[in-house]
């Protein structure tokens, strides 16, 4: 044992040993100060080492869970179970651990703190109390007069039993102090020895658990190697599949359906029909209806039960209804009730007749009959419904959204900086961006950009046409004609955000870079009329009857024939405004563009043609994209001319069934009557234009139903979304299919 304070400087109490106590009870002050922090920290850890066993068996019992959740699929239940198990097994080892080195650190150090320091701090104030009781005794004793042989002789005697007491207290406070100091060591490294044993038994445990599960490991593995390559080829096999269907004509959108009164399901037919309610509004809603069990039933969706219209075929009667303004239904006809019935197409409204009436024979048949059962099997009555003639739209060959629009000029890098492969669009712009500058025009507010992504948003065909005919080239054209005049370095990929947003700011709003002189009139094509204005006006003052025959039949033109339009012979430059006027009609998208970021008024009204709008404008060019186009940057579709006509009575009377469409989804007023007190419904049953007058009709009771309904019973809604999106399809997909009514009147005429 080594010394740190000498026995004989502590019989002599000389500063030297003086000295050495004070360095000495310094140490040990420092030490419990250290040994006290110490215990603590491990305090700590201990218990963030059991909350973290907790959130471990948490997260053991959610895997749990999971494995009992997939009890269908055997792979994933034991690989789980077994992983589950063995973090168990950790999670003990970990308790044990932590067990381990709460007596190790905690309790062991402690134990030392409180025994042994208490001890050296015990002796150290008994030794200062007679060290103090020395001192005195030699003042009293040096303070002594010779002469006084009773004091003499009595501070003698203190002197001495006070020394002898002294001796004996200092001698124990140094042997004290060197059994401390040499305690210490022995503590304190026996209980960081006991630590590290414990974590070394803690990670054997850990390695010979995981080196059992290993092989388990890399067998499970394996099996996730060959899963993923039978995935890979079951991928392939399903993309092939998809284009191969997407190849096939879909030259209409009647769905092939069979009827087979042998089926062994005793199904004979099914498909989805539109049945009118009996209620007081005579809504129509779509079901899913099938003829089975000599029943006639149907369901909204696969879990509800099903709800017979007829009891027993043999007792009811199928017949045409053409006394409707609906096309293709049929009336189903029992003695107690009748059910009106809508197909999709005239090919299915004749087999569900056929199946319905078969049904019915099927169902007086005599079943004993086993020759005419026989006959039956080997020509079973099955009647195949092929796709209807009347096509709603050409599906997109396999391309999305995305594909489409980054095909465009300029659209496979972002407008602003560049960036490779966007995924959002500006709908308003007609421009691609990428997901931090799109956040930018986001915040820049709707009435400067619409954002879009082209991947996570549904995309109406209008839109998508519209992001065709414009482009990123087109717009950068226009919006940084200057950017090189002004010396502006426009921001790449890897900018700063701050110098994008900057960017970005000053090209759409504060439109810095864009030519301020007003771009020229278009020079005429050849065959265009020129008319002067004072022609121009005369022109709108006759009938507008005659004015929209016209104009009727020039957007019946084919796609790619020239618009005869009337220019202004004028010298002058025109205003934005009549840019856009004038562009407007010719379906010129990009002027379009480029007088809007001149600041041409998307509402602007020319006031020598009958306050017209570039809406109405747009609506006699015959484009429905044009319209999409002047909708999406602001334009108020209830605006209407010197004679009341808005744009939804213009597309009414030229019989542009798509426009009509769109102006009635962006909430035109359908009310709203021209000088001659007619509303759009009226034009259009006049002009005898069906599709038209079906479309203000649904749209009508869809708005009797709301307001009648409420809030929560709208029942008109999903139907009335679907007919119109319908529309919207074949306005921009099959234009054609809706030029019937156009053709009717040039023939007539």
């Amino acid at each position: 044992m080594k010394v740190t304070v000498d026995f004989e400087e502590c019989l002599k109490d000389s500063p030297r040993f003086r000295a050495a106590l004070e360095e000495v009870e310094g140490d040990v002050t420092e030490l419990e100060l250290k040994l006290d922090k110490l215990v603590k920290l491990c305090i700590a850890m201990i218990d963030t080492g059991k909350a973290f066993c907790t959130a471990n068996k948490q997260f053991m019992n959610g895997i749990r869970d999971l494995a009992q959740y997939s009890c269908k699929d055997p792979l994933v239940e034991t690989n789980l179970m077994k992983f589950s198990d063995t973090l168990q097994e950790m999670i003990n080892y970990h308790n044990i651990l932590f067990d381990q080195i709460q007596r190790s650190i905690k309790t062991q150090l402690q134990t030392f703190v409180k025994e042994d320091i208490r001890k050296f701090k015990d002796a150290k104030k008994q030794f200062e109390k007679v060290s103090e009781e020395k001192e005195n005794a030699l003042v009293k004793n040096a303070q002594v007069q010779r002469n006084k042989q009773h004091e003499v002789e009595e501070a003698t005697n203190i002197l001495t039993a006070t020394r002898k007491c002294f001796r004996h207290l200092a001698l124990d406070y140094v042997l004290q102090i060197n059994v401390l100091q040499s305690k210490r060591r022995a503590e304190i490294l026996k209980s960081m020895l006991s630590f590290m044993y414990a974590h070394l038994a803690f990670f054997h445990q850990g390695y010979d658990l995981f080196s059992e599960l290993e092989p388990y490991m890399k067998d499970l593995g394996a099996q996730l190697d060959q899963l993923a390559v039978d995935a890979a080829k079951e991928k392939r096999d399903m993309e092939q599949k998809h284009s191969t269907i997407q190849q096939k004509d879909y030259s209409s959108d009647d769905t092939k359906l069979e009827y087979n009164v042998d089926a062994a399901n005793g199904i004979v037919m099914e498909g989805y029909l539109f049945k009118r309610a009996s209620n007081a509004f005579k809504t129509w809603n779509r079901r899913w209806f099938s003829i089975q069990n000599n029943q006639l039933v149907y369901q909204k969706k696969f879990k509800d039960n099903p709800t017979v219209v007829v009891e027993d075929l043999r007792l009811c009667t199928v017949k045409h209804c053409e006394d409707i303004e609906r096309r293709f239904c049929f009336e189903v006809v029992s003695p107690t009730k009748s059910c009106m019935l809508q197909a999709d197409s005239e090919k299915l409204r004749q087999a569900w007749i056929k199946a319905v009436q078969t049904s019915i024979a099927t169902a007086y048949r005599e079943k004993g009959d086993e020759s005419e059962k026989q006959e039956k099997k080997s020509s079973p009555s099955t009647g195949s419904l092929e796709s209807g003639s009347e096509t709603k739209e050409k599906l997109l060959k396999g391309e999305s959204a995305l594909q489409r629009v980054q095909c465009i000029a300029g659209n496979a890098a972002c407008c602003d900086c560049g960036l490779a492969d966007p995924r959002w669009a500006s709908i308003n712009l007609g421009i691609t961006l990428c997901i931090e500058c799109s956040g930018i025009h986001r915040s820049l507010g709707v009435h400067f950009s619409k954002v879009r992504s082209l991947t996570l948003d549904s995309w109406e065909p209008e839109l998508l046409k519209l992001m065709c005919e414009l482009g990123n080239d087109v717009i950068n054209r226009i919006y940084e004609a200057k950017l090189e005049k002004v010396g502006v370095k426009k921001p790449h990929s890897g900018s700063q955000r701050q110098e994008k947003e900057a960017y970005i700011r000053a090209k759409y709003v504060e439109r810095k870079f864009v030519e301020k002189q007003a771009a020229s009139v278009p020079l005429p094509e050849p065959g265009t009329k020129v008319l002067p204005p004072s022609q121009e006006e005369k022109r709108h003052s006759g009938p507008e009857k005659s004015l929209l025959a016209g104009e009727q039949g020039a957007a019946s033109q084919k796609e790619g024939d020239k618009q005869e339009s009337p220019v202004f012979c004028d010298s002058k430059q025109p205003s934005p405004g009549l840019q856009l006027y004038q562009a407007a009609f010719e379906k010129n998208l990009p002027h379009m563009a480029e007088a809007l970021a001149h600041g041409a008024e998307v509402n602007w009204v020319n006031v020598e043609e009958n306050k017209a709008t570039p809406l109405i404008q747009a609506v006699r060019g015959g484009s429905l994209v044009t319209c999409e186009f002047l909708l999406q940057n602001g334009a108020n579709v209830n605006i209407r001319d010197m004679k009341g006509r808005g744009p939804l009575h213009h597309a009414t009377v030229l019989g542009h069934t798509g426009q009509v469409c769109l102006f009635l989804k962006r909430g035109a007023n359908q009310h709203a009557t021209d000088e001659d007190g007619k509303d759009p419904l009226s034009i259009a049953v006049e002009a005898a234009n069906a599709d038209i007058v079906t479309l203000l009709r649904l749209a009508r009771m869809n708005e009797e139903m709301r307001e009648s309904e409420g809030l929560y019973g709208q029942p008109g809604d999903e139907i009335y979304q679907d007919i119109f999106r319908d529309f919207s399809q074949m306005a921009s997909n099959n234009p054609e299919k809706l030029n019937r009514f156009q053709q009717s009147d040039s023939q007539k005429s």
